[in-house]
């Protein structure tokens, strides 16, 4: 395993960011950059950003700013999983119509395409403090293959983790232990991050599972109704309807979609309602309204879901939305 540091550590001077490095920064990783009202030679932000290449095909980068000038940043390449977590500070993302903004203590796991990249806002601050891990590969670790459209999916931090993940990227790096207790947390981060959906079946060895061979026009209705439900998951479905559509059995379609996708078709339209919801009470809705855009009928049923996938009650989220 190699460590590389790109700036200083906190103890040392601030390291400065200006248009000419995020474009270096930009070629390294594939990113693109945009500055907004910044001269070429101005300071965009200030502080450190130190990157981590851990074995098994993953990537971490600690990145502690002071922003001076709000910019934007959008992938160019593809990644299985993607996940960034805000310690202090905050960003919005974007990918495709999908739209959220995250604080302090809030993450998010993030399939992207060149096709579809992901984007992310960053606002002037006096400190954006986060952690990003980039899966490059999802075989060395035996990691649920990406789905086949792109998605982000919204998670919130317990405090502990939270303030775990606060005081390791406080250590300096120089410490030889410090790459082997990161790559402990990387794997934390992508157990508490993947979608419920993609997780695979605990119950059957990794050794033992043989994917169904699915026919090309059956992965091609599939998919289609996997971006259906993620598209609009405030409709009302019945299994019949929805078997009725892609042309098969209600029990064919059951065991072809948990196969494709490690799911049931109504567990993935649940975590598509309560993604939606998240982000509908970070944008001002009420409990009752965000319950209803996302296909709930009756809010006690919703808080309960919601607090069962996200760790807080859909209060917790109102109660943290930053002030206009």
């Amino acid at each position: 395993m190699t460590t590389a540091t790109f700036g200083p550590q906190a103890s040392q001077p601030l390291y400065e960011l200006t248009p000419g490095t995020l474009a270096q920064l930009g070629q390294r990783f594939g990113i693109d950059y945009r500055i907004r009202n910044a001269p070429a030679g101005a300071s965009v932000a200030t502080g450190s950003v130190r990157d981590v290449a851990l074995p098994q095909a993953m990537h971490l980068t600690l990145s502690d700013l002071c922003v001076n000038c709000a910019y934007s940043s959008a992938s160019r390449q593809t990644a299985p999983w993607f996940i960034s977590v805000v310690l202090e500070g905050h960003i919005s993302a974007r990918l495709g119509s999908q739209r959220i903004e995250l604080n302090a203590g809030d993450g998010m796991c993030v399939h992207f395409t060149a096709e579809q990249p992901l984007t992310v806002f960053q606002p002037a601050q006096a400190r954006l403090h986060t952690v990003n891990l980039a899966v490059l590969a999802t075989n060395p670790l035996d990691l649920p293959s990406a789905p086949p459209t792109p998605g982000l999916y919204p998670w919130r931090l317990s405090t502990a983790f939270t303030q775990l993940l606060s005081d390791t990227a406080a250590e300096p790096l120089a410490n030889w232990r410090q790459p082997l207790i990161w790559q402990g947390l990387a794997l934390q981060l992508l157990g508490e991050g993947l979608p419920n959906y993609a997780r695979q079946d605990p119950a059957t060895p990794l050794a033992a599972k043989v994917p169904p061979v699915i026919p090309a026009r059956d992965e091609a209705r599939l998919a289609a109704l996997h971006t259906q439900l993620a598209s609009h998951p405030e409709r009302t479905y019945c299994l019949s309807d929805l078997a009725r559509e892609v042309a098969m059995s209600p029990s064919s379609l059951r065991q072809k979609f948990r196969a494709r996708y490690g799911c049931s078709i109504f567990d993935h339209l649940r975590q598509c309602r309560l993604a939606r919801a998240y982000q509908a009470l970070q944008r001002g809705m009420s409990v009752q309204q965000a319950a209803h855009t996302c296909g709930y009928r009756h809010a006690t049923n919703f808080a309960t879901a919601f607090r069962r996938r996200f760790g807080i009650a859909p209060h917790d989220v109102i109660s943290q939305r930053a002030p206009r």
